[in-house]
């Protein structure tokens, strides 16, 4: 039997050397990140991505091994173990093998061929299901079991007895099982009818449904899901009873013998009385996981690159959270995020209104040198984009953005926001969310929950842990990929640092509110519970602008510093030369010397010296710099503005399995099916564009009706 190395180390394609360093490392409590980042030598540079998956993949392991040995120590208990049985629960592959082997020895609840059993007819299922040629029939056998002190007075109850105990051991074969498994999977057929008759919902589209279970697409399953537990549709699966019972047939019944047909007809009891239903709710079980599954995946994978935006760096800017009743919510924040100012206009109400809310935010653009809007998405944000249009007339320079206000109003409403801004109402806190959504997406959305931001597909039908699990490691990757200022970071971007958690980010702030700003990276080892360990797999990621030294302000890890001194010596260079022009003379100097020599020369590894010349030539850079920048507009456009052939530049805001949603301007986004993204076949959109990339596409089609706007990306 291979080990959980061997295995991993196969799936992944690696050396099984890398995959026990990264165990070890795991087991030591070593961050992803910092595993990712700072022992690149270990795991041969494997990027996060890959990383994660060894670590789910070794937890799935180790608790399949813990499984098998459970289900071997129970099965043991009953003195029912063999050698054969033993090797059979070592090989099993997954954990549904390991509980089909373990099916026939687990306790269950009281049966009818429990009840059989109790009745002494386990001899009799047991000669019947033998099926020896010279056999007696059924009825012949069955006299000798008769016991009306039991409840058997008849043949035809010592028969339904038997039939009970075959029916059940058939259902309980492990090999069988399998076989019948990877059949419906082929051959099943989903089927969905309207639980209503004439009664309309969005689910219309599944009221006339049929689809090969094998053809099915996650969002088709998710939407089945929802609308059968929403009570509009009613879902079935035909398992091909036939095909079954083929199966079940070939490997029950042994031809040419008086039992024969006894057993044949238990069989089909059993098929349709404990294997149909129960295939029916492991592939239902199993569609939806695997749907689960992918949608989880489509949401990490638009999470990221929403993180990942370009900041808008370096401005003032005004947010408006848009609404009617209530007014438009505006707040003004200076280039670091401070709230300079907050108010209330009233732009829908009337002419006049709108007028008054342009003159008051002039004023307010004039007095704070306000550069950028960033205008909600939500209800009323037609109308305010309209009334900001007519504002950036009056004021040149200032330009627009319609940003995702998802999840702002849960932030607003949070404790979390209570504490950041306890001086301004819950309306107000989510235009101060929507301004700094602009200035620096990843500062501001990791403080929402990653559920609430938007870019997935029936997200909250997902099972909470999984997908916490997952989108959380988005949120951490994109943080200590990126860096975070440990002077300005707010707790819930510093808890997501490698290494940090709630409580010590809450102490990083009150320490630097105590005593004013870090000046070194070693201060921080003076904060509360900050450990030895966490200092280690924080560090690196922790940026000290205030710092006198320059080694701090990068990415340079603490243990690494002996290394790039040395480093820049042999170069000829010094630290002084950092964030001069000289430096970026290293790159040539490393080359001239040679990386090997020179790794060998600073006692790191080539990989660790790549990545601190990086950093020397960048210091402290941003990788989100170098990503296409957000559109800025002046102007607006309507649904009924749109005509089938227009070209327009547009934003991804959303990638799924059928298409992607591009921001081109007008209040609703326009979808590209997956058939009009590229000229080419993809399985997935995410093969050609991410969220926040900037696209090329045409008009196809306007449904002002419905309002709906299908686009193309085709010969643009």
């Amino acid at each position: 039997m291979k080990t959980i190395s061997q295995l991993l180390a196969e799936e992944l394609g690696c050396k099984q050397e890398y995959v026990d360093n990264v165990v070890a490392l795991l087991d030591e409590g070593n961050t992803i990140p910092f595993i990712a980042r700072y022992r690149k030598e270990a795991h041969g540079a494997m990027d996060d991505t890959q990383l994660r998956t060894l670590e789910t993949r070794l937890t799935y392991l180790r608790n399949l091994q813990a499984r098998r040995d459970e289900v071997k120590s129970s099965i043991e208990n009953q003195g029912k173990l063999t050698d054969e049985l033993s090797a059979a629960i070592d090989n099993a592959a997954t954990l549904s093998e390991v509980e089909d082997l373990y099916r026939p020895y687990k306790q269950k609840r009281r049966t009818r061929a429990t009840v059989a059993r109790e009745k002494g007819l386990a001899p009799l299922a047991d000669a019947i299901f033998a099926q020896e040629r010279n056999a007696k029939t059924p009825e012949e056998l069955a006299k000798d079991f008769l016991n009306p002190d039991l409840g058997v007075e008849t043949i035809e109850d010592a028969l339904a007895g038997a039939n009970d105990i075959i029916a059940e051991q058939i259902s309980d074969d492990a090999e069988l099982r399998k076989g019948l498994r990877a059949m419906t999977q082929k051959k099943a057929v989903c089927a969905s009818k309207p639980a209503k008759e004439d009664e309309d919902s969005v689910y219309r589209l599944y009221y006339d449904f049929t689809q090969p279970v094998s053809k099915l697409q996650s969002h088709q399953i998710l939407a089945l899901n929802r609308g059968e537990k929403e009570g509009f549709l009613k879902v079935s699966l035909d398992l091909d009873r036939a095909a079954c019972l083929q199966l079940i047939k070939r490997s029950v019944v042994r031809p040419g013998n008086a039992c024969m047909t006894f057993v044949a007809a238990a069989a089909e009891d059993s098929f349709d009385r404990l294997l149909e239903p129960s295939m029916e709710r492991e592939l239902r079980t199993c569609l939806t996981d695997t749907a689960n599954e992918a949608a989880i995946g489509n949401f990490a994978l638009n999470l990221r690159p929403l993180l990942m935006q370009p900041p808008v760096k370096g401005f003032v800017m005004m947010g408006l959270d848009p609404g009617y009743a209530h007014g438009c919510k505006v707040a003004v924040v200076d280039a670091t995020g401070k709230v300079l100012d907050t108010t209330v206009v009233y732009p829908t109400f009337s002419e006049r209104k709108k007028q008054e809310a342009i003159d008051i935010l002039k004023r307010l653009v004039d007095k704070h040198k306000v550069k950028h809007l960033a205008i909600g998405n939500g209800t009323a944000s037609r109308e305010t984009e309209a009334m900001a249009v007519e504002l950036i007339a009056k004021c040149p320079g200032v330009s627009y953005m319609i940003v995702n206000e998802a999840g702002a109003s849960v932030y607003s409403a949070s404790k979390l926001a209570a504490e950041e801004f306890p001086q301004y109402d819950v309306n107000l806190r989510s235009a101060v969310s929507i301004a700094r959504r602009l200035q620096d997406p990843l500062a501001e959305l990791v403080k929402i929950d990653p559920k609430a931001i938007g870019v997935g597909q029936y997200q909250h039908d997902m099972p909470e842990k999984e997908l916490d699990m997952a989108l959380g490691a988005v949120v951490e990757s994109c943080v200590n990929a990126v860096g975070v200022d440990v002077n300005t970071a707010s707790m819930p971007l510093l808890k997501q640092v490698s290494g940090l958690n709630a409580t010590t980010a809450k102490n990083i702030v009150a320490y630097r509110e105590e005593n004013g700003a870090f000046t070194s990276r070693a201060q921080l080892k003076k904060v509360p519970k900050l450990g030895p360990k966490a200092f280690e797999q924080a560090a690196g990621f922790l940026r000290v602008p205030e710092s006198g030294k320059v080694l701090d302000r990068t990415g340079v890890h603490p243990e690494s510093y002996k290394a790039a001194e040395t480093l820049l010596s042999l170069c000829g260079l010094k630290l002084s030369d950092v964030g001069t022009e000289k430096m970026q003379e290293l790159p040539a100097r490393v080359k001239l010397y040679g990386e090997q020599k020179l790794a060998s020369a600073c006692e790191i590894g080539v990989p660790t010296m790549q990545d601190i010349v990086k950093e020397l030539v960048k210091p402290g850079r941003d990788p989100r710099d170098e990503l296409p920048k957000p559109i800025l507009r002046t102007d607006v456009l309507e649904l009924k503005d749109l005509k089938p052939g227009m070209e327009l530049s547009g934003t991804v805001r959303n990638v799924i399995d059928f298409g992607v949603f591009v921001d081109i301007g007008v209040h609703q986004d326009g979808l590209v099916h997956i058939s009009q993204v590229c000229n080419k076949f993809i399985r997935h959109p995410s093969e050609v564009v991410s969220v926040g990339d900037v696209v090329k596409v045409k008009v196809l089609e306007v449904d002002e009706k419905r309002k709906r706007i299908s686009l193309t990306m085709k010969g643009v």
